[in-house]
Formats: C-alpha cells, sequence, structure tokens
C-alpha cells in the first residue's frame, strides 16, 4: 500500500465504517436536534433558543475525548453551518413532527447496533450519551406554554416522552 492511498482513505473508512454507515451516525445529531424542537410546537423564539442550544452541544462535541465523535461533530457543522463562524442550521419543519421523532428513534436503534458492532465501546457509550445531551439541551432550552413568557412547562410531555424514546432506543 503506498502512502498516498492512506492520505486519500476517507475519514469514516479510518474509523470502520462504510459511507452510509457514517452518512447515518454524522445525520443524526442534527436530526435528534430537529426532533427534539419540533416535539413541541412553539413560538420562532423558542423554536431559535432551542437550535442554539442543540448547536452548542454538537459545536461543544468537537472538544471530545472521543476522537469519533469529535469527527462526527466537525463533519456535521462541516454540513449544517459553524455557529462558531456565524453560520445557522437551516429551519427543518417536518409535516410530521411525532412521524419525524418516531423515524429519528429508529435510526438511533440503528446507529446503536452499528456502534456495539463496529466501534471502540467507549465512543459507542460516548457517542449515545451525546445524542441525548442534544436532546435534551434541546427540551430544556425554553418553556413552553404560560403567558408571555411566564409559567408553562420547561419540558412538556410530547418533549419528554421523544427524549425518554431516544435514551431507550439508544441503551438497548
Amino acid at each position: 500500500m503506498s502512502e498516498d492511498s492512506v492520505t486519500d482513505e476517507p475519514l469514516y473508512a479510518t474509523f470502520g465504517f462504510t459511507d452510509a454507515e457514517w452518512g447515518l451516525l454524522v445525520g443524526l445529531p442534527q436530526s435528534v436536534l430537529t426532533a427534539a424542537s419540533v416535539a413541541t410546537h412553539d413560538s420562532a423564539r423558542k423554536t431559535r433558543a432551542e437550535t442554539a442550544a442543540g448547536l452548542d452541544q454538537i459545536s461543544d462535541a468537537r472538544g471530545s475525548a472521543s476522537r469519533l465523535v469529535t469527527a462526527i461533530a466537525t463533519a456535521v457543522l462541516d454540513q449544517t453551518g459553524d455557529p462558531d463562524r456565524g453560520e445557522e442550521l437551516p429551519a427543518i419543519e417536518p409535516a410530521d413532527p411525532v412521524g419525524y421523532g418516531q423515524d429519528v428513534v429508529g435510526r438511533a436503534a440503528e446507529a446503536s447496533a452499528l456502534l456495539a458492532a463496529k466501534a471502540d465501546p467507549a465512543d459507542a457509550e460516548t457517542y449515545k450519551h451525546w445524542l441525548v445531551e442534544i436532546a435534551e439541551s434541546v427540551v430544556g432550552a425554553a418553556s413552553s406554554g404560560g403567558v408571555l413568557g411566564l409559567g408553562g412547562d420547561v419540558v412538556t410531555d410530547n418533549e419528554r416522552a421523544f427524549r425518554d424514546a431516544l435514551a431507550k432506543a439508544l441503551a438497548d
């Protein structure tokens, strides 16, 4: 094997993943952010606060002790926009928020199985914990309900249900 072929190897291949598997792992953080945000319909201001909180979790993961999580967080921000450069995540508003959330939970279960089969156990746990942290930060970023920003639930039943389903899918 020549030295050039080593440097030309795609990043995902250095971790032992196929392009499709890498796409699943890189796509999930933003999908979790979106699903957690749309679990309860909020005002534009609250949705921006939720998105910012989720992006902070994704951005912060570039400093993870896990090489895998660092690489995935970097890839996510390369695709979606880096808040540290003032770039904003494109708004995604699924027509069926419940169905979207269920799809994300299903993909999280796939990712969990994939990581169990192919990743270092510490990397797998760090990645799964990170996804739950993203959901936690999004659902806790803004209260819903109440009047003039007073009162209301910090985490609604729908948000809690999504977060709990995600955590369960990643624990199995």
